[in-house]
C-alpha cells in the first residue's frame, strides 16, 4: 500500500492538495476572532504583503514532513490498507485526536525553528509558538477533509 506521503505528493495530485491547503489557511486565518484572530490576521497580511509565495512555499515544502509526521496516524486509520472509505476513516481518526494531530505536524516546525539560522526567526516562532497548539487543532478538521480527498 501507498503511504500517505507518496499519495499526497504523487505528481498528478501534489498541486491540488497544495491548492487545497492554501485555500484552509485562508479560511482557517480569516474565521479568527478576537485579540489573537486580530494577530493572526495581520501577522498573515503581513507576510503576504512582504514575501508573495511565501504561504505556497512552506505549504509545498512543508506537506511532504507534515504526511510523514502524520504516517503513524494513517496507519493506525486502517487508512493505509486501502479500499473505500479510506480517506474517511482518516479524517475520523485525526478529528478524534486533533490535540495528537497538531503535536505531530508542530514538531516538524519545531524542528525547523530550532534549526533556523536566523535568530529574529527563532525568537517570533518561538513567541507564537504557545497559541500555535490551538490554532492548529481548530484547523485539523479542516486539515481532515481536506486531506480525506486524496487518501
Amino acid at each position: 500500500m501507498a503511504t500517505l506521503v507518496e499519495k499526497i505528493t504523487a505528481p498528478d495530485v501534489q498541486p491540488k492538495v497544495i491548492e487545497d491547503c492554501l485555500q484552509l489557511i485562508e479560511s482557517e486565518v480569516a474565521g479568527k476572532r478576537g485579540l489573537s484572530g486580530v494577530a493572526v490576521k495581520t501577522g498573515y497580511k503581513v507576510i503576504k504583503a512582504i514575501k508573495p509565495g511565501m504561504i505556497r512555499d512552506a505549504v509545498t515544502g512543508l506537506l511532504p514532513e507534515f504526511a510523514t509526521a502524520l504516517e503513524p496516524m494513517y496507519v493506525a486509520s486502517g487508512a493505509a490498507d486501502g479500499g473505500d472509505g479510506s480517506g474517511d476513516k482518516f479524517a475520523r481518526h485525526l478529528n478524534a485526536d486533533a490535540n495528537g494531530a497538531a503535536d505531530l505536524m508542530l514538531g516538524v516546525t519545531d524542528a525547523k525553528a530550532a534549526r533556523a539560522k536566523n535568530k529574529t526567526l527563532q525568537k517570533t516562532y518561538s513567541r507564537l509558538r504557545g497559541s500555535a497548539q490551538k490554532h492548529v487543532s481548530d484547523a485539523v478538521p479542516g486539515l481532515a477533509k481536506t486531506l480525506c480527498k486524496y487518501c
